[in-house]
């Protein structure tokens, strides 16, 4: 009998959902515009901001095949009724934290028998200038960078292919010194 994800041991949940680097689908817009439609239709007004980020935002580079969405809300919207409302939709919250800043992540595709057809990880925050958004600007502008990236996402992936964690981390000195340029470049442009 095969376990409910919400049973397996983290580490069991690594091994049905390995680190997968795939070239860019130019689906992923289309995939990305769907839940847009969806969420827009679900959440209106509540929705003060939503975006397409992480690397299937970014057409031609190799990513894991996610499509990212970043949700904001404002500050005075019921979390509650928030989390009713995607859980009712078949998101799966992932986890919730309230400090130092209000973040939720919930994914769709995720099945006890592995991924689904289309994954996606939607990500709510109160409204700010998150620096996924400046992140996926500059890799958009920059293609050496964005190569750069891949070169060493594909490293990773080849070092911590059941260790998401690790993984992750790993990417982090990268990412935040490419997200510090990008905020030199383009300024406050999400405040």
């Amino acid at each position: 009998m095969v376990k409910e994800l919400s049973e397996m041991t983290l580490e069991e949940l690594w091994q049905l959902f390995p680190i997968i680097l795939k070239e860019h689908n130019p689906e992923y817009k289309q995939w990305y515009h769907a839940e847009k439609v969806n969420l827009i239709e679900k959440f209106g007004k509540q929705i003060i901001r939503i975006n397409h980020i992480g690397s299937t935002a970014v057409e031609g580079l190799i990513a894991k095949p996610t499509v990212d969405i970043l949700m904001e809300t404002s500050a005075d919207s019921d979390l509650q009724e928030i989390k009713e409302k995607l859980l009712s939709m078949g998101w799966l919250l992932m986890n919730s934290t309230d400090s130092p800043k209000f973040k939720q992540t919930y994914n769709k595709g995720y099945t006890k028998m592995g991924f689904a057809d289309k994954v996606y990880h939607l990500h709510v925050r109160y409204r700010d200038d998150w620096n996924e958004l400046y992140f996926r600007d500059y890799l958009m502008e920059n293609p050496e960078t964005a190569r750069a990236y891949e070169k060493l996402k594909l490293s990773l992936m080849a070092k911590y292919k059941h260790n998401r964690d690790a993984y992750t981390e790993a990417k982090g000195e990268f990412i935040l010194a490419v997200t510090e340029k990008a905020r030199k470049k383009y300024g406050n442009i999400y405040a």
